[in-house]
């Protein structure tokens, strides 16, 4: 699904008045989903799943073209846990 087919499947259930709209609610939410996760906040929503920033240590790896090691540094990464819901209704 791309973010133009959810924007339309938002306008249609939320009954928003126009595309424009549901648009602009997307973007809020996913902003502000950005935001919460850019201080390292979790983001639960019941039911669905949650979002939370984990630090992923350095570890080796290979360069895929060469075969030389390489150290790749630690970073932080987003996670994300399916809920209950999302997964029975997937099944």
């Amino acid at each position: 699904m791309t973010k133009a087919e959810l924007v339309a499947k938002i306008h249609a259930k939320a009954a928003l008045p126009t595309k424009a709209k549901a648009e602009d609610a997307l973007d809020a939410v996913l902003s502000s989903l950005r935001e919460a996760l850019a201080v390292g906040d979790s983001v639960t929503f019941t039911g669905f799943g949650s979002f939370k920033v984990v630090t992923r240590a350095a570890r080796k790896g290979r360069n895929p073209r060469t075969g030389k090691e390489i150290q790749i540094p630690a970073g932080k990464i987003v996670k994300f846990t399916v809920g209950k819901g999302l997964k029975d209704a997937v099944k």
